[in-house]
């Protein structure tokens, strides 16, 4: 049956608001466009520095000899401290994946889930469920840690996957497996720590912290480590003496 479109252009726009949950009804098709992409080329992406909340889209490069300086600034005043062991680790320590009651973080009980936030965030173009102010279903990405611009449709949801900037069994062997639940569930749904990219690429990166693991796209690599740094520095967790010289190294050159 033709039917209409839902498109939105990120979290700012009002088709978007309310968010009342998911509608079980296919998607349909209508029109109207969405705002400016969400990549860097689009120039909707934001730098880190300009980014402090996550709630921003996207991941900018850091430029010019002051970002460069403030970005290892931050660097500069992480803690480090050796991994422990994975022992106890579990997703669901940090939580229900994707909930949407995590207290104390940016676009928590918006009534839309954790994922869906940031598809909404991040992408352009944005498609949305029949019935839902909610479900994303299709929409375009450009990926930061590739540089690509991805089409993305909710029958092969793994093409584009939420990365934990610093990963949950990174942040578990680095301390927060003595933190509360609620700090936990705080830490694997705030959108400073999220970022919707390539799937394959994000399922390479495993749990490495930065020493093993950056980005393919080179131009991207301190903005990473700089959000990698904000979190940390968020949540007063350590990183490894070895991910610190990475980092340094990766806003140095």
């Amino acid at each position: 049956m033709a039917v209409g479109l839902l498109l939105c252009g990120g979290l700012a726009s009002a088709a978007c608001d309310g968010l009342p949950g998911e509608g079980g009804q296919e998607p349909r098709p209508s029109g109207g466009e969405s705002g400016p992409g969400g990549g860097p080329d689009s120039g909707r992406a934001l730098s880190p520095l300009a980014n402090p909340r996550g709630t921003g889209p996207g991941l900018a490069p850091v430029t010019g000899h002051d970002g460069t300086a403030a970005a290892l600034r931050t660097i500069e005043k992480l803690a480090t401290k050796g991994r422990g062991p994975r022992t106890g680790y579990e997703r669901d320590e940090f939580g229900y994946a994707w909930l949407d009651t995590a207290d104390g973080v940016p676009l928590a009980r918006n009534g839309c889930d954790t994922r869906n936030d940031l598809l909404r965030r991040d992408g352009e173009r944005i498609r949305l469920r029949s019935g839902s102010d909610c479900v994303v279903v299709a929409m375009t990405l450009h990926d930061p840690y590739t540089g690509k611009t991805l089409t993305w449709r909710k029958q092969r949801a793994a093409a584009v996957q939420i990365d934990h900037v610093v990963p949950l069994s990174y942040g578990w062997q680095l301390g927060a497996s003595r933190w509360s639940a609620d700090k936990r569930r705080q830490f694997a749904n705030d959108p400073l720590n999220l970022l919707p990219v390539d799937g394959p690429t994000n399922s390479a990166k495993g749990d490495s912290g930065p020493a093993s693991w950056l980005p393919p796209a080179k131009g991207i690599r301190c903005a990473y480590v700089l959000r990698f740094a904000q979190v940390a520095e968020k949540y007063a967790l350590s990183v490894t003496s070895a991910d610190k010289r990475a980092m340094t190294a990766q806003c140095s050159g």
